[in-house]
């Protein structure tokens, strides 16, 4: 059992959870799982849903430079529990202890494409781009990222730039961590048969397990500190996540139709 427990009974979360329940649905039960039949179509989820592996991290991050102190000279900022909270899963994301060594789970995915035969031309220069201090908007559209990905990206941008901490936390609870091992169980049940993808079946079974068993309990707790008994926040909050679930269906629905346009153009 985690370390790691929330009151399942806060008031907060359960109109939050019952406030998105139907788009949320709209995520969990979409057609795109269904589509993950052949190692093509796998391929072709691996090529978009990258930028979303990537830009998780963003989140992430952007949560721990509201929570903690990044900056030098260091002080003390923040509520103490978050601060646990977001460094806890940042070090797991961020530098996992897989195989002997660690990895991040982004550079784990990057190398389950590898594995795979994905095309990984696009990603990599989109990621040297932004590390040459590139914009993300701009980067997005100086390579060829595919249109779905580019515009699930944009959105999460929007988010880190423009909403308030309490309803970036919520994104991050509701749309990423809570999210995850549903959508990806589904993915794993689907493909765990096709060959070449022992390292992308590696990575989703880690989400799976660390996002049900601790990160999703981390991330309740620290949007149930935050909001607190607001109710203002909490409607706030309930708008924020239904617009990244929103982001979300989009980008499957994107998928969806590259999988049936590439099956399409192979008969």
């Amino acid at each position: 059992m985690s370390r790691y427990e929330w009151d399942q009974s806060h008031e907060g979360i359960s109109q939050l959870k019952a406030a998105v329940a139907a788009t949320r649905a709209n995520v969990v039960k979409h057609e795109m799982y269904s589509q993950l039949h052949s190692h093509a179509a796998i391929v072709t989820f691996m090529e978009h849903h990258v930028y979303a592996v990537w830009d998780f991290m963003s989140l992430l991050k952007s949560l721990q430079r509201s929570l903690t102190c990044v900056d030098v000279p260091w002080v003390p900022s923040g509520p103490t529990s978050s601060r646990r909270l977001i460094n806890d899963i940042v070090l797991v994301e961020e530098s996992d202890e897989l195989g002997g060594g660690f990895i991040s789970h982004f550079e784990l995915y990057l190398q389950g494409m590898t594995q795979a035969g994905a095309d990984t031309s696009v990603i990599e220069p989109f990621i040297s781009l932004i590390r040459a201090g590139t914009p993300v908007s701009e980067a997005l559209r100086a390579v060829a990222v595919p249109g779905p990905s580019a515009e699930f990206v944009d959105s999460t941008f929007t988010f880190i730039q423009t909403l308030p901490l309490h309803c970036q936390a919520a994104a991050f609870a509701f749309g990423r961590e809570d999210l995850i091992p549903e959508m990806f169980q589904q993915v794993v049940d689907i493909n765990e048969n096709v060959g070449n993808l022992g390292l992308f079946v590696d990575y989703l079974r880690r989400h799976i397990q660390v996002d049900d068993e601790e990160h999703t309990p981390m991330a309740m707790q620290m949007l149930a500190d935050l909001c607190g008994d607001d109710q203002q926040k909490w409607q706030e909050c309930a708008t924020a996540v239904t617009s990244t679930l929103g982001a979300r269906v989009r980008l499957w629905d994107g998928i969806t139709a590259a999988i049936k346009a590439n099956t399409a153009a192979l008969v």
